[in-house]
């Protein structure tokens, strides 16, 4: 490190001789980046407990969650971490109601270990940008940090969390959009088949359709027939002719 001399550098291991002298150097050429590192490695939170989160889905089999956890394990192992759970779910990340997932978080908010380590992020969540992303915050809200092991980048505990963290807002954002435009297309194309009428909340028929329902009825026309033809669907005239009848 800076601090190391000369005489006491060619004791010290090689690795940690060639970073002090790289400080060293870069300290009189950039001082800038000499200080981002150096507040990088002072600002290194400690971690002591860890947890482990693995998902598959029932496809993928047992083998597969068995090699994520034997590399996690072995991960945490050169780390010197110590393992304080483990959390596996067989099932799709495409929503938040797994069991070990949901325990996960209340663990967390119970401070039972300082960081989460898992496989990928898409073995963390496949909810989407936005979601992914209020997950990894409820985390850090919890006071833990987190980290991807295929992904050396996803680390909240790296010099470039609040960059990460920056871009997939900018992704859920633009998720959203996507979204909110697909949902435009598809009232648009309604509107344009000229059947608006199946946008939002379901009236109550009344009025000539309502008629139209009844004397339909009268005249023997099943349920899925008077439907078609008043382009609505079968509950719908079911539901109509069991409020006249009640009437």
């Amino acid at each position: 490190m800076p601090g190391v001399s000369k005489s006491n550098r060619k004791n010290c291991d090689p690795d940690v001789a060639k970073m002090g002298a790289y400080l060293a150097s870069l300290r009189v050429s950039n001082r800038v980046q000499y200080d981002t590192i150096v507040a990088a490695v002072e600002n290194t939170p400690k971690i002591a407990k860890v947890a482990l989160y693995a998902r598959v889905s029932t496809k993928d089999g047992r083998q597969e969650t068995e090699n994520q956890m034997l590399q996690l394990r072995d991960y945490c192992g050169k780390q010197g971490w110590a393992i304080v759970a483990e959390y596996v779910d067989h099932e799709s990340g495409g929503h938040s109601r797994r069991p070990h997932f949901q325990q996960m978080f209340k663990d967390a908010q119970a401070g039972k270990f300082d960081l989460l380590l898992f496989w990928s992020l898409d073995r963390l969540s496949r909810e989407g940008a936005a979601e992914t992303l209020n997950h990894l915050n409820r985390l850090t809200a919890a006071g833990v940090y987190w980290r991807s092991l295929q992904e050396g980048y996803l680390d909240s505990t790296g010099l470039f969390r609040d960059a990460v963290i920056a871009i997939l807002a900018v992704i859920a954002k633009q998720e959203r959009i996507r979204r909110s435009e697909r949902a435009a297309a598809a009232v648009a194309r309604l509107r344009r088949q000229g059947l608006a009428d199946r946008l939002g909340r379901k009236k109550k028929l009344v009025g000539a359709k309502l008629e139209r329902i009844r004397e339909l009825h009268v005249e023997g026309l099943s349920l899925r027939a008077i439907g078609k033809q008043l382009r609505v669907s079968p509950m719908t005239v079911l539901r109509a002719l069991g409020r006249e009848n009640a009437a």
